[in-house]
């Protein structure tokens, strides 16, 4: 393995993560969050100092920090709900971005199996005698979708469920494909993982460990490639998982898939890019 930082993709050895969660926060363009209970928050805190200001108690005592840790508790409920409701729009608005994926047989791994019409892909244990062209990846066990993008927004969605091990997501042009593979921006990959089941991990610049509330059964991927954006987002939980912002791409990014090894069977559900009615 790599340093203790390093994001890498599966050749042989098994990586390690270790279980923390990034909002974005909206643009100008957005529209913005319903701001009943966030604009409730100033005037809490401020009838708090207000009534220890007339009563003079003595903020130290166990009664006041428990009320304290009430009212708290009851702002970041508020505030939760209110984040929630804005990445479900979030989400909702970068669906309508959805592009038709399909993997590239010419880039897959030789011990990977892909399904006859391109949206599946699971380790396959045995290395099938392919031709090992300039495009094929020979090291770690991934893949490329067909097409690739140089501008605008797309979305796609990839179901996951079942799996211990996985990377998705995208990756320019230029990457190396005959050497190990250290998943960062710096390397020209956006991905986040998972390993060992419950640990995930989004790939950035150092890597940066998720606590998601649960296992995702499907993934959106979305990608604003003027603005730099690159967002993950958990699609049955309508919530936001990662974004990557403030990224320059300079050359076709396309989508990147590791369904990992299976494991004797214990990591053999492939990845399935999920069928979208694409935008027009």
């Amino acid at each position: 393995m790599g340093a203790p930082w390093s994001c890498s993709v599966e050749t042989n050895e098994p990586g390690y993560v270790s279980p923390a969660h990034r909002l974005t926060i909206p643009t100008k363009q957005e529209p913005q969050v319903k701001k009943t209970h966030l604009e409730k928050i100033p005037e809490e805190v401020k009838g708090i100092q207000n009534k220890q200001k007339d009563t003079g108690k003595d903020w130290t005592n166990k009664h006041t920090v428990e009320m304290l840790r009430r009212v708290l508790s009851q702002l970041l409920e508020s505030l939760n709900k209110e984040m929630d409701k804005y990445a479900d729009f979030d989400l909702k608005r970068n669906q309508q971005y959805a592009v038709d994926v399909t993997l590239d047989p010419d880039t897959a791994h030789p011990e990977l199996i892909l399904s006859h019409d391109g949206k599946q892909v699971r380790h396959g244990d045995l290395q099938q005698n392919l031709h090992d062209n300039s495009e094929r990846f020979n090291q770690c066990v991934c893949a490329l979708g067909k097409e690739g993008f140089s501008s605008g927004r797309f979305y796609f969605e990839v179901q996951v469920r079942e799996k211990t091990k996985w990377d998705i997501g995208v990756a320019r042009e230029s990457v190396k494909r005959k050497v190990k593979i250290i998943t960062s921006p710096m390397n020209g990959y956006w991905t986040m993982w998972l390993r060992h089941k419950t640990e995930y991990e989004a790939c950035d610049s150092p890597p940066v460990p998720l606590s998601l509330k649960q296992a995702p059964q499907k993934v959106g991927v979305f990608v604003d490639y003027e603005e730099g954006l690159i967002s993950f987002y958990d699609v049955d939980a309508k919530s936001l998982i990662y974004s990557f912002t403030g990224q320059t791409f300079t050359e076709k990014l396309y989508p990147f898939f590791s369904p990992s090894r299976n494991y004797s069977g214990k990591n053999s559900a492939p990845l399935i890019i999920m069928p979208l009615k694409e935008s027009t």
